[in-house]
Order: C-alpha cells, then sequence, then structure tokens
C-alpha cells in the first residue's frame, strides 16, 4: 500500500511539473506574438497587412513561401543584399510590385523578426457577423437633478405658505372663541414680511444663476460637435494602441498639438480600406451605427486615393474638421512645455481619451482649473549624479539644493512662477 502511495505521488508530481513546463511554454509563445504585434506597428504596419495586399503583399503565410528562415531574416534586414544575390523568389517580387524597394531594418534582430512572423502568422480571417452582438450602450451623461430639486424647493415653499395661512386662520377662530378683537387677516400677497422675503429669495436665486452663467461665458465642458468623418480615438488610440505623438507629433515638438494631415491617414489607410472588426462596433451618440468602411473612403476622397489601382488621382478634397478646444485670443498655451518639459500626460487635460469614441472637451479649461493645476504638479528637476530628471529646471539651482537638503519636501509649478500672470497671458 506504501509502495502504491510513493508511485502514485511521484506520478502526480511528474504530470504538475509537465502542466506548468506546456502552460511556461504557451505563456512564453503567447509573449512573443505580442511583442511581434507591437513590432509589426511600429515597423511594418505602413506598407503590409497580415491579410491583405497594400504597397507590400500579403504577409500572412510568408514562412510556407520562404521555408528558409535564414533567407527571409536576410531579406528583411537587408533586401538590396538579397537582390544581388539573384535570388529568384525575391526577384520576382520585386518585379512584380514595380521594383518598388522594401525599406531596411538592419535594426531588428532576429528574435524581434521571429516574433513579427509569429505574429503574422497568427492572424486569421475575420469570422462574418452574427447575431449575438452586443446592444450599443447610451453614453448619455448622467441625468442633472438641479431642475428636481428646484421643483421641491418650490413646492416647499409653497406648503410654507398654506402652513402659514393655516395658522393665521385658526389664530383668527381661537381669538373669536375668547372673544378677543382681531383685525382683519392681510393676505399673503400684499404682507409686506413676504414680499421683502420673497424678493430677497429672487435676488438670491437670480445673481446665483446670472454669475454662473457669466462664468461659464466661453467655456464649452462637453462639447461634442459631429466631425465629417467619423473617427473613434477609442479604436485608434485605445484597441489598436496608436500613440498620440504618431498623429500629433507637434504635442510634443511646439505649441500646437496640430491636427494631422490626411497623409497621416493615410499611411495606415492605404492598405488597411475596410473596417470589419465585429468586437468593436461604431456607434455615434444618438445610438445610430456607422458604417466604419464608407468613412474610410471618405478618407480617400480627401487624399484622391483610387483604392483599386493603388494610385492618387491628384483631385484632393479638404477634410473640415471641426476644432473642439478653443482658448481665449490673450491665453497662451504650449503643448510641448506641458507634455516635454512637464511631462504631462494627455488625459490629464483631454481625459480619458483612449475610451471616447467621438471625442469631446473633458475639462472646461478655465484659469481657476489650470491654476489649480499648477498649484499641485510637482516639479521633476534634474539630477545629474543619476541622469534623470528635467533640465529645462536647472535655472532654478536653489530649489533643487533645498530639495536635496529637506529643507523642503517638493516643488511646485507655482514656486516657479506657475501662477503669474504674464506665464499664460500675453
Amino acid at each position: 500500500m506504501i509502495y502504491h502511495r510513493k508511485t502514485a505521488k511521484k506520478l502526480f508530481f511528474h504530470a504538475l511539473f509537465s502542466v506548468l513546463l506546456i502552460s511556461g511554454f504557451t505563456a512564453n509563445a503567447q509573449q512573443d506574438i505580442n511583442a511581434g504585434k507591437t513590432a509589426f506597428a511600429n515597423n511594418c504596419a505602413s506598407c503590409h497587412n497580415p491579410l491583405k495586399d497594400g504597397t507590400g503583399p500579403a504577409l500572412h503565410g510568408v514562412t510556407e513561401r520562404v521555408p528558409d528562415r535564414a533567407k527571409l531574416h536576410a531579406w528583411i534586414k537587408n533586401n538590396q543584399a538579397v537582390l544581388a544575390s539573384g535570388d529568384p523568389y525575391f526577384t520576382k517580387l520585386f518585379n512584380e510590385r514595380n521594383k518598388t524597394p522594401m525599406n531596411t531594418f538592419t535594426s531588428l534582430s532576429d528574435a524581434e523578426i521571429d516574433n513579427i512572423l509569429a505574429y503574422v502568422e497568427s492572424v486569421t480571417p475575420p469570422k462574418g457577423p452574427t447575431d449575438g452582438g452586443t446592444t450599443p450602450t447610451s453614453n448619455q451623461d448622467e441625468s442633472d437633478n438641479s431642475l428636481l430639486y428646484g421643483i421641491l424647493t418650490l413646492i416647499l415653499a409653497v406648503v410654507t405658505l398654506i402652513l402659514l395661512q393655516v395658522n393665521s386662520n385658526l389664530k383668527k377662530l381661537s381669538d373669536d372663541k375668547e372673544g378677543v378683537p382681531a383685525s382683519e387677516p392681510v393676505p399673503f400677497y400684499r404682507n409686506k414680511a413676504y414680499i421683502a422675503l420673497f424678493a430677497v429669495v429672487l435676488f438670491i436665486v437670480g445673481g446665483y444663476i446670472t454669475i454662473q452663467a457669466a462664468i461659464g461665458l466661453g467655456r464649452n465642458k462637453g462639447y461634442q460637435p459631429e466631425q465629417p468623418i467619423y473617427y473613434s480615438h477609442k479604436v485608434h488610440a485605445g484597441v489598436n494602441q496608436v500613440s498620440c505623438l504618431y498623429c500629433h507629433g507637434g504635442a510634443y515638438e511646439g505649441r500646437h498639438a496640430n491636427v494631422p494631415s490626411v497623409n497621416i491617414c493615410m499611411n495606415c489607410h492605404m492598405q488597411i480600406n475596410e473596417y470589419s472588426s465585429t468586437s468593436e462596433k461604431l456607434y455615434r451618440e444618438d445610438g445610430t451605427e456607422v458604417n466604419g468602411t464608407a468613412e474610410i473612403q471618405k478618407i480617400y476622397a480627401a487624399a484622391g486615393w483610387d483604392s483599386k489601382t493603388k494610385k492618387y488621382s491628384g483631385k484632393e478634397k479638404p477634410i473640415e474638421w471641426v476644432k473642439i478646444h478653443n482658448l481665449p485670443d490673450h491665453v497662451y498655451f504650449n503643448h510641448s512645455q506641458h507634455t516635454r518639459a512637464g511631462k504631462v500626460q494627455c488625459q490629464t487635460c483631454h481625459g480619458p481619451i483612449q475610451e471616447m469614441p467621438e471625442v469631446k472637451q473633458f475639462a472646461d479649461l478655465s484659469m481657476g482649473w489650470c491654476i489649480n493645476c499648477h498649484r499641485e504638479s510637482k516639479v521633476n528637476f534634474y539630477n545629474a549624479e543619476t541622469g534623470e530628471g528635467n533640465k529645462f529646471y536647472s535655472i532654478y539651482e536653489k530649489l533643487h539644493n533645498d530639495l536635496k537638503n529637506k529643507k523642503v519636501d517638493s516643488v511646485t509649478v507655482e514656486m516657479i512662477g506657475g501662477t503669474e500672470c504674464q506665464k499664460c497671458h500675453y
């Protein structure tokens, strides 16, 4: 009996070890595919698609067409050297593509190329739409309860007036029963005390509403216009992990974030000519479904691109995007000073942009909102010993030394002049 127990334990531990080993290999393979997806997006996606022909051929099945992995590595790193060797397959492919040379990727390692190949081979043609799709959820903001509170306040005020009137009538009946002479009660609408109270309440409520309306002039929090082409930041920045700086490069280099030109769109959509995702359907704010493929065709019309001949016709049509974030003319705002020098993330001002199907203004962008951020944001000084931090603030050496000598625990933007008027105003 003891012998059987020992044997069973050995078999159990061997089985457990095998399961863990297989799980580890599976996890590593999945990690390679994920890394390959990222590398593909950064290096290959502008010309290639795993399943469709674009500027370059569809890559799915390339390991079967070129079984020699070493030759495939050499082609990706330096295709001109492979063509010079006279390889028949790649020479034919080069001629079929109008002798358009492929970019060289000498910086990619063999492991990174294998990850990319693993990813493109893992991509399978999308299945057709099914009836199991989810219904669109309403994106309407939570209802404002101010109207409800106002109605309740009015009802309570009416009840109060009725109770005061009832109390006056009861007092009159009591005085009549006791024989106490009483004067004729004054109606509430002629009672000076009531009129004065009503005037004070009206003045306070009216003044509050007027002040709030004046403060809100020029502020467009929640503004969400309909754009000429439906563009989902959720699909691009969220699902596909496209960096904000790929389209808005000016946000890191200059004052303005810049509206991307149609050429930026065409870098990807020259080969991505239809929207076939069934996991992330597109809906407008009113709940109507958007035809993503039709929206891509609008980009082609703007760029003058013929997706069939894969050539530009020269008939361009500008896209009239509607600007969402507007600051007053007297306000100076520099994107690079915040994103590059201050290391501020895009979501700080624009909200969870990667979750927005249609972009709306997240913050009111008021002066108080900016000032509060400057009062709370910590300055990341440059540390010469570690080489970390921001050299932009090297002129504030005293504050840096005070921070190093523990005289202060942190330095805010306000302490380096972030709340001075001329910092933001002309």
